[in-house]
């Protein structure tokens, strides 16, 4: 039975740690991939493997200038992400504010005790 592609969506696509390194990279602005490979002191070739990967979920544009092809990130496609992370945003929130209750708890007892 084939093994389905488990880079078929945002998800999985920056599951990658290189691939993560990659869209950080990017954040600066476009790159080639001879840019990308000694930036991140990686091959050429494992770093056109990601920029596909990357490319094929649409976290990446390319475009031709010239011989050279410059990728740039393309962060609406990181949306999904941002969506489903957001929702656990207030989760912490409450669960820090607590915490930060305890530790002032904590501090008024020991002042107490001195």
């Amino acid at each position: 039975m084939a093994r389905a592609a488990t880079t078929a969506d945002a998800f999985n696509a920056v599951a990658e740690p290189q691939r993560r390194r990659i869209l950080d990279a990017l954040t600066g602005g476009e790159r080639s991939v001879t840019a990308l490979a000694e930036e991140l002191e990686l091959t050429q070739p494992q770093v056109s493997k990601h920029l596909r990967v990357l490319r094929d979920v649409g976290a990446v544009d390319v475009r031709e200038d010239g011989r050279h092809r410059l990728y740039r990130l393309n962060a609406e496609a990181l949306k999904p992400i941002h969506d489903w992370v957001r929702r656990y945003e207030r989760f912490w929130s409450e669960r820090f504010a607590r915490l930060d209750s305890v530790i002032e708890d904590l501090k008024r007892q020991d002042h107490r005790d001195e």
